[in-house]
């Protein structure tokens, strides 16, 4: 993880230079509180013996130095950067003439605090915690062995103070840790939500391909000895859906691979790699194939034609063409009915119906199903927050009946 937290006011400017400000300002506050302000009888503070004479000018060099070059390290190597400073906080501090490390020659200390807790693990960060609370018991322990005064209160007030900071980059830290993660989550989410959509749309392909191949089929050999050109038209068809759905699982298959670095993502793929999904347009191309496999599929539509969303028509479509399948390889009927209603402008209903086996037309038991044609429809009705209901009509065969409601200002085709 970068050594760059990513609170706002530290992504503009390099943490580095936030942690020389605090100690020029430390700096600054040092020598006003030495100095009798316009509206003062006095200072605030005593000057200290030390802090005007060479030595004691030359230990605040020195803590500068010390501190600019934490400063230069706290993006590279923060830890590093965090014993520069509290080095600089005691130097800077011994000729000042106090009785603790005082808040301002703390303020450096601070930043880099948030930016190891913000941005490095937490056992690091625990430990920068640790040292600099440390640095304040040894120097009031050092003045305690020494028999000196101790600020105990001030030196209390400016550990809490940066226990406070170090809370405040931690908080920092799990926020983006929880981010991320949830970022993370989304994709997979999308990427799984995706690719089930691919599976159901190869599954509606595949299922209603291998009915009508196998009706077909079962045809053609029954009539092979006695009317060959029926033959020949049943192997045409055959081979004609055989090709468009060969092509169609090449190219789902070929989004379902694009998952690797630098790939543009399974939905984008997808998008580039399908062909238009069909929508309810297609149903006199699906009813003309269907009849030639030996079903007939009457197509009746109610109410003014308008245009449909595109997950509306295609999730239509797809229930229409998996009814019609399931009639195809499992119903034993000759024939069916798809009802397209669009008379309420709040919803699609689209129904399919057969009127069951005719007698003496033996059921297709060759292309057994899966059981996941139904299942497939009520999930897709599902997602779109519809209605949908599959079962025996009353005087025999079949029904299905999926009811979409219209979202309102959405693009349609």
């Amino acid at each position: 993880m970068s050594a760059t937290p990513s609170a706002p006011f530290l992504k503009k400017v390099n943490p580095g230079v936030w942690a020389a400000l605090a100690w020029t300002a430390g700096l600054l506050f040092t020598a006003l509180l030495r100095v009798r302000l316009p509206g003062q009888e006095e200072a605030d503070v005593m000057v200290g013996v030390v802090f005007l004479r060479w030595d004691g000018l030359t230990m605040l060099a020195v803590a500068t130095a010390l501190a600019l070059r934490g400063c230069l390290l706290l993006t590279r190597r923060p830890t590093a950067a965090l014993w520069f400073l509290l080095s600089a906080a005691v130097v800077g501090s011994t000729p000042l003439g106090v009785t603790a490390i005082p808040f301002a020659q703390y303020l450096a200390v601070d930043v880099a605090l948030y930016v190891i807790a913000a941005a490095r693990p937490p056992r690091e960060a625990r430990r920068a915690l640790l040292a600099a609370l440390g640095v304040l018991v040894i120097h009031l322990a050092v003045r305690l062995l020494a028999g000196w005064s101790v600020g105990t209160t001030g030196a209390l007030a400016v550990g809490l103070t940066a226990a406070v900071v170090w809370l405040l980059g931690r908080s920092e830290h799990q926020s983006r840790t929880y981010a991320e993660r949830s970022r993370a989550q989304v994709a997979e989410q999308a990427v799984t939500a995706e690719r089930l959509r691919i599976a159901r749309e190869m599954h509606d392909t595949v299922a209603h391909t291998i009915g009508i191949v196998a009706l077909q089929a079962g045809a053609a050999r029954r009539v092979m000895d006695t009317q060959p050109e029926q033959v020949r038209q049943a192997l045409t068809e055959i081979e004609t859906a055989s090709r468009e759905t060969l092509a169609g699982l090449r190219r789902m298959l070929g989004a379902l691979r694009t998952d690797g670095p630098g790939d543009p993502g399974p939905r984008a793929a997808d998008e580039a790699a399908l062909p238009e999904m069909p929508g309810l347009g297609a149903l006199d191309r699906l009813a003309e194939v269907t009849a030639s496999a030996g079903v007939s599929v009457a197509v009746h539509r109610v109410g003014a034609p308008r245009p449909l969303p595109p997950d509306i028509d295609l999730s239509a479509f797809r229930v229409v063409q998996e009814s019609v399948t399931n009639v195809v390889r499992h119903s034993g009927a000759d024939a069916c009915t798809v009802t397209v209603d669009q008379r309420d402008p709040e919803a699609l209903v689209v129904t399919v119906e057969d009127r069951g086996a005719v007698p003496g037309r033996d059921r297709n038991r060759a292309a057994g199903g899966s059981g996941h044609g139904l299942t497939g429809m009520r999930e897709r009705v599902t997602l779109l927050h519809g209605d949908f209901t599959a079962g025996p009509r009353q005087g025999g065969g079949f029904r299905v009946t999926a009811r979409l409601p219209l979202p309102t200002g959405v693009t349609t085709r």
